[in-house]
């Protein structure tokens, strides 16, 4: 099984047209507000901190980089070869790796994990905007990446959260300027319905470890100089000793 073409499609497009700036993308939040913030919550339940760090779903690079400097190996990766692309020319050391993997894949999942062994996972907002028919096989796949020793932290928009974008679009002025590309390509943030995202999971064989709620810090900004947080979730998962 692979991703569906439409949702690789949309986020080739997205990240051909991306900035390279530091903040242009909407959710590339500068790493002290975000991974800084997630490993607060992480780091109490890992297991094997020495394991490999996978960040699924990187993206430019942004929260890689900053993983990075914390754990002994990362590595990054995204669906779409386009992300990775700015990921590479932001990784001016050449000190991170960053790899182009359809996560649905299981075949490719289970080469990697044959590369690799358990790893730890980083995931940000990835599962929320899945197709529907990909976000189980997606929970299986990290099930198999953390194997038996390892942890994922998961951290997902709120169903709230797509409520407000929405609300955000649909305003008179249209949506802000870095949500245009999200919408223009057809993907919808806040897509996943907040009890599903723990039942996938445990479908998936995978043990909720420990799980609760934070704002989640974008790039965009209000009138009045506040920046726009969004509520999601967050779980730790893995396979009880």
């Amino acid at each position: 099984m692979s991703v569906t073409s439409r949702y690789k499609d949309a986020w080739e497009g997205f990240w051909r047209e991306a900035p390279d700036e530091p903040g242009a993308v909407f959710w590339d939040a500068e790493p002290a507000v975000t991974a800084g913030v997630h490993l607060t919550f992480f780091e109490p339940h890992l297991a094997a901190p020495e394991l490999p760090l996978l960040d699924l779903g990187c993206g430019n690079g942004t929260q890689t980089r900053y993983l990075a400097e914390r754990f002994p190996q990362v590595l990054g990766v995204d669906l779409a070869q386009a992300a990775v692309d700015h990921a590479q020319q932001q990784n001016k050391d050449g000190e991170v790796r960053f790899h182009a993997i359809d996560a649905v894949d299981a075949t490719a999942v289970e080469r990697l994990h044959a590369e690799l062994g358990d790893t730890n996972v980083y995931m940000r907002g990835v599962l929320h905007q899945c197709e529907p028919q990909d976000r189980g096989a997606l929970a299986r796949s990290i099930a198999t990446l953390v194997g038996n020793g390892g942890r994922a932290f998961v951290v997902e928009l709120a169903e709230a959260a797509g409520r407000i974008l929405m609300g955000l679009a649909q305003g008179p002025s249209g949506p802000p300027a870095k949500l245009q590309p999200v919408f223009r390509h057809g993907i919808a943030p806040g897509a996943v319905a907040d009890a599903e995202v723990p039942e996938h999971f445990r479908a998936a064989g995978l043990d909720v470890l420990a799980s609760g709620e934070m704002p989640l810090a974008t790039t965009e900004y209000a009138e009045d100089g506040s920046r726009l947080e969004l509520p999601s979730t967050w779980l730790v998962v893995g396979r009880s000793v």
